[in-house]
């Protein structure tokens, strides 16, 4: 049994939104770098339902206690520890107790991390809850101050703390490491997130790639972490989610990402963050 000190995350917990205790949802985005998102979150009350998105997420839980099902088992995240979720993991998110809990949260793009590695299969972290003891205390450091500006170095420092983090917990899934035609793959992913409205056939990508579309289809996965498909679905919402927190109409946001309609952007949006747009809008701070 762990015993956890109430006061861990205490230099973070005094940002929380509201003290973290008002009900429902409270998100504060800080200040990102390309491939990196970092958020700020309490929720008392109703819980974020399974959704799943194309980023590592590794947060740490400041105040209360986060409880999350994560490949079928209930998981449990007390302050002063971390949870790393890997790219495409079904997840969802509810408090364990009535007084709700807070969070700050790293997410990451895959692609920085197969910058880092090298290449290969992307690490995944089985047991997704980090103890205190086994946390990396650097790590904390990107979280400390959440709106301070992410210059080159800063960003360069940040993945490769998360990226050390991954790799020391990491866990091999079967099978060996297949090669990755990563320079084929990259122009896949640039045609696609350049444009994400645009809906690209399979030839263009067998095209851009030199790969033919099995190949394509395999090997995105392992690189990235998610399908191409599903790439571009979450770069539409990316589209979705700035013209929304600039205030521009559900309807007409759907229409500027690429969506078919506003349900449709509602259906995607809530698979990916675990609320509806509008409930996403409301909560933003």
């Amino acid at each position: 049994m762990r015993h956890e000190s109430p006061d861990a995350g205490a230099g973070l917990r005094r940002h929380l939104p509201d003290g973290g205790t008002r009900p429902g949802h409270r998100l504060r985005f800080g200040s990102g770098a390309a491939g990196i998102e970092r958020l700020e979150a309490s929720l008392v009350g109703e819980g974020f339902a399974t959704h799943r998105h194309d980023t590592y997420a590794i947060g740490m839980t400041l105040r209360g206690v986060q409880t999350f099902r994560y490949r079928g088992e209930l998981r449990r995240c007390l302050p002063g520890e971390w949870h790393v979720l890997h790219p495409d993991e079904p997840h969802d998110g509810v408090a364990g107790t009535d007084e709700g809990f807070g969070y700050r949260i790293i997410y990451l793009d895959p692609c920085l991390v197969q910058e880092a590695l090298g290449g290969g299969p992307l690490p995944f972290v089985a047991d997704p809850v980090i103890g205190r003891r086994e946390a990396d205390p650097a790590l904390a450091a990107c979280l400390r101050d959440i709106d301070e500006p992410l210059d080159d170095a800063e960003r360069l420092t940040l993945t490769l703390r998360v990226v050390r983090t991954l790799v020391r917990h990491s866990s091999a899934r079967p099978g060996g490491r297949p090669r990755l035609a990563l320079e084929a793959l990259t122009r896949v992913r640039d045609l696609i997130a350049d444009d994400p409205a645009v809906r690209h056939t399979l030839a263009e990508l067998e095209r851009v790639s030199g790969l033919d579309r099995w190949t394509v289809a395999r090997q995105f996965r392992v690189a990235f972490g998610t399908s191409p498909t599903r790439f571009r679905t979450m770069r539409q919402l990316d589209r979705a989610r700035s013209l929304l927190r600039d205030g521009v109409p559900l309807a007409e946001a759907a229409q500027l990402a690429g969506f078919a309609d506003q349900a449709h952007m509602s259906r995607m949006f809530k698979r990916a963050y675990g609320l509806t747009p509008a409930r996403w809008t409301a909560a933003l701070m």
